[in-house]
């Protein structure tokens, strides 16, 4: 059944910077937090927050094919009795480094699994992950959500490439730096506006690699319903789901498009 609102909280954090035992100790306590004050239905984290963004030697922080971050959050999920949109982590598989999103039901059970497919090649983080090669759709308590990380927001044939297959929600996690703070907030206002959906996004508030914080809850029409500063908070917002529906039949840029004309080559 299609639940009509979720509460969502982003957990902007401030993690060390290739310190695993400290970031997974710092992200309970503050997912704990979270429920706590605000009573949530879904946690959201950033990107890479067991390491940061990144540190230069992976083998001895990432994680081992999400071993560490399915042990924290899968007991935490079931436990608290939430969602979790568990950021991404550094993750290391058979064929090499990742940078892997997973997401969690109330039970506990890891219902989508996201390799990021657009590496930042300005910071060289294209010499350390793997390009992931799928996109990220899923369902939390009937309502249709997708997944992006960071620097994936710069590529809106991504986002409509999702929408078009149904999204009401999207998450955005990300390690976004203070210099393009201002193209973080515009571009996360325009994929709401353009693709008629409510957006999560929570970036990173890691003070050590200069993050930007500003993460956002934000409604179909672009607007704010909650807006973080730049150092590490939480913020959280009710999402009502049944004003989406007036909001695509009033300006029903779905139904008008023209993909005959549009060349993604």
């Amino acid at each position: 059944m299609k639940a009509e609102k979720m509460r969502v909280s982003c957990v902007q954090l401030d993690m060390k910077l290739g310190d695993p035992a400290y970031n997974f100790a710092h992200a309970e306590a503050m997912i704990r937090k979270a429920v706590e004050r605000d009573h949530p239905d879904t946690v959201v984290l950033p990107e890479t927050w067991n390491t940061g963004f990144f540190p230069q030697d992976l083998a001895p922080c990432a994680d081992q094919d999400g071993k560490a971050v399915k042990a924290l959050c899968s007991s935490l999920a079931k436990e608290l009795h939430i969602n979790i949109v568990a950021g991404s982590v550094a993750n290391h598989r058979a064929d090499g480094y990742y940078n892997t999103a997973y997401v969690f039901d109330r039970s506990g059970q890891v219902i989508a699994e996201y390799d990021k497919t657009h590496l930042f090649t300005p910071s060289g983080e294209h010499n350390f992950f793997r390009l992931g090669s799928r996109t990220c759709r899923f369902t939390l308590e009937g309502i249709p959500c997708g997944l992006i990380i960071c620097y994936d927001i710069r590529f809106p044939e991504l986002i409509r490439s999702l929408t078009v297959q149904g999204v009401d929600l999207l998450f955005v996690v990300s390690q976004w730096p203070a210099k393009r703070a201002m193209h973080l907030d515009t571009l996360a206002r325009a994929r709401a506006i353009e693709n008629q959906t409510f957006l999560a996004l929570c970036n990173s508030a890691a003070a050590d690699t200069a993050c930007a914080g500003h993460s956002a809850i934000i409604d179909p029409w672009g607007e704010y319903l909650a807006q973080a500063g730049e150092a590490e908070e939480i913020i959280s917002a009710q999402l009502d789901f049944s004003v989406i529906q007036g909001i695509r039949e009033s300006i029903n840029v779905f139904r008008d498009r023209r993909p005959d004309l549009y060349c993604m080559e």
